[in-house]
């Protein structure tokens, strides 16, 4: 999934779909709430979170800096770069939702 996010956020924009003006930061937003759910199934200790929550957040900041330094048709927008940091947040608290732990249900349940 980390691998999809890099490639899309740095192909060419000539590749992308026209999306209103905007609407890029709910993908960004939706992406990274979504990586960071992931990490909360993944990882168990409160340190090991933090790392992927920071991990994520420098992932989100690091690609802006790449769209700007290495495409010519993308550039970089420190409002990407915040509706990344939101969507860390946001799927980081997936981690007092009851789901916290789906997968490892479903797993115990496969495993009998």
């Amino acid at each position: 999934m980390i691998a999809l996010v890099i490639v899309g956020s740095l192909l060419p924009a000539l590749l992308l779909p026209d999306l209103p003006a905007g609407s890029d930061k709910v993908e960004h937003l939706l992406g990274y709430a979504i990586l960071a759910a992931m990490a909360v199934q993944l990882f168990a200790t409160k340190r090991a979170l933090l790392s992927a929550a920071i991990g994520l957040v420098l992932l989100g900041v690091g690609i802006e800096v790449a769209q700007d330094a290495l495409t010519t048709t993308r550039e970089m927008d420190a409002w990407d770069a915040l509706a990344n940091t939101c969507g860390v947040v946001i799927g980081m608290a997936t981690v007092l939702a009851p789901v916290r732990d789906a997968l490892l249900r479903m797993d115990r349940r496969f495993a009998r």
